[in-house]
């Protein structure tokens, strides 16, 4: 009865069916149902005394209103909490109900169902806002393997991506290793595709960044903070084990796992990256964002060039070597090309 009572006790309050619904994470059917048994009985009038547990328990069994009503997707909630253990996100699960069950009910419904019972209450957050122009979130994420030519070795891929904070607009590319190499040319050509660069670069801590993790003081990469200056913008390296201050670019990655790469099968890594491109500028980039309620590519056409730095030309001008002492005694190095600032 203290779920009842509650709700009676905000609905005297002058609170809105929707707003109690939000408040207390219960279904508006079941606040209106409350709210008819509640007038019915007299307990809403000003000055109205509450009642006591036995009277609402004697007024709500004998048919005054609804107490609870059975949630539309209840026939399938050990699946539901199944799929959630394995890490499916609601609106999979919705879809899975309507191919498998015909279900066409909201995915609202889903989300009451997994708060009830105690697994869909999500961790507290804080939103992060950015102006246009300000930041751009990288990140690697697992890619998919893919064969060159007829018969080929699968070769394992990761994909590059890059996330404007503001506008949500991103650059993808799949590659083969995370080497620095890879990850410079891959910054050089994020910046040509959105034809400028942000004032910042929030990263996780890839080794062909950062050479050593630190809360405080991290040491990064000498090629990639020479890229940065010559770019002119800063690395802002997300604190140890928080890969969540880079929510946005982790969105991005998980968004085009579970939406372009499955049921897609690449001939190459040319064909896979010419899809992911068109992709990108095509339905990714023209989809109305979650969060923004606005289409990424026209969020990034209106606003975000105009907060940009116009990005640089570039020469290849330098090439670092990291020496390492072998057991022999005798010193060897590896090289990393990177591209300095023109002018």
């Amino acid at each position: 009865m203290f779920d009842i009572r509650r709700i009676i006790q905000q609905l005297r309050q002058g609170a809105s069916n929707r707003e109690v619904a939000r408040a207390l994470g219960v279904g508006r059917n079941t606040v209106a149902g409350i709210r008819a048994g509640a007038q019915e009985a007299g307990w809403l009038g000003a000055g109205a005394a509450m009642p006591e547990d036995a009277e609402l328990a004697a007024h709500f069994k004998r048919g005054g209103g609804t107490a609870r009503q059975t949630s539309s997707v209840e026939p399938w909630r050990e699946e539901l909490l199944a799929w959630h253990a394995q890490g499916v996100s609601v609106a999979t699960m919705r879809q899975a109900l309507e191919r498998k069950y015909g279900y066409a009910g909201s995915v609202h419904a889903l989300h009451r169902l997994l708060r009830q019972a105690g697994v869909g209450t999500p961790a507290a957050t804080v939103h992060l806002d950015f102006a246009a122009g300000e930041m751009a979130q990288v990140d690697f994420g697992a890619g998919p393997e893919i064969c060159e030519g007829a018969g080929g070795r699968p070769v394992k891929t990761w994909v590059f991506v890059m996330t404007l904070a503001w506008s949500r607009h991103q650059y993808a590319e799949f590659v083969t290793n995370q080497s620095v190499a890879t990850w410079l040319a891959c910054h050089r050509r994020a910046f040509e595709s959105f034809n400028g660069v942000v004032q910042k670069v929030r990263i996780d801590n890839p080794k062909c960044a950062i050479t050593r993790a630190c809360y405080y003081e991290p040491t990064v990469q000498r090629a990639y903070g020479d890229l940065a200056l010559g770019y002119g913008f800063l690395i802002d390296p997300c604190p140890v084990r928080d890969p969540a201050k880079k929510g946005r670019v982790e969105a991005g990655v998980k968004y085009i796992k579970r939406n372009f790469m499955p049921l897609r099968t690449f001939r190459s890594l040319h064909q896979a990256n010419d899809e992911l491109r068109a992709w990108v500028a095509g339905e990714a980039g023209n989809r109305i964002h979650g969060s923004t309620r606005e289409r990424p590519l026209a969020r990034f056409a209106a606003i975000s060039r105009r907060c940009s730095s116009r990005c640089p030309r570039w020469r290849r001008s330098a090439r670092w070597r990291a020496p390492r002492c072998m057991a022999t005694g005798m010193w060897c190095s590896s090289t990393a090309s990177i591209r300095c600032r023109s002018g």
